[in-house]
């Protein structure tokens, strides 16, 4: 017997539905940053601090400006995080090659280590999470993400993509 498509299922669209979804990033967002507020914890530190030392390290060489394109913080908020991460010796920052009034950021060793330790807790529940999932419901919550959040950033990701399979990175 053929497998007849109805067509979309509006049953997801439900208020329900949606509430569920809304708890359900609560509760994963909770415990996804669990462990790595304990540990900025330690250190007197707060979630702004975890995302510069993730993007920076990410994005080695990141402008200042740029970073915060990616946060969307006031340039007061980060100037407070980054001078800490600056002074205690996470982050260290050069001029720009063309602009020497330009902040080029990177991690020092320490902030490497820092980010590391950050992230492996968080690495470890996403790939868990993946393989229970499973290949398509991995690609399924990717687009729910991207469908998420606004088109620039949105395009970042496309970009990355196409980098991808152009063979550079």
């Amino acid at each position: 017997m053929a497998d007849v498509k109805t067509g979309p299922n509006p049953l997801f669209l439900r208020e329900e539905e949606l509430r569920q979804a809304m708890e359900l990033l609560f509760f994963a967002y909770r415990d996804f940053t669990a462990v790595p507020d304990k540990i900025l914890s330690k250190y007197g530190f707060g979630r702004a601090h975890r995302r510069v030392i993730y993007f920076v390290e990410r994005y080695p060489g990141i402008t200042v400006s740029e970073l915060l394109g990616i946060l969307q913080i006031t340039k007061q908020s980060l100037s407070r995080v980054l001078s800490q991460l600056v002074r205690e010796g996470f982050i260290v920052q050069h001029p720009g090659e063309r602009d020497r009034r330009q902040r080029r950021l990177e991690l020092t060793e320490k902030g490497r280590a820092l980010e590391h330790e950050l992230s492996e807790n968080q690495r470890q529940l996403i790939a868990r999470a993946y393989r229970e999932a499973g290949a398509e419901a991995v690609e399924g919550f990717r687009q729910v993400m991207l469908g998420i959040m606004e088109e620039p950033d949105r395009q970042r990701f496309e970009r990355r993509e196409g980098q991808r399979s152009g063979g550079r990175r």
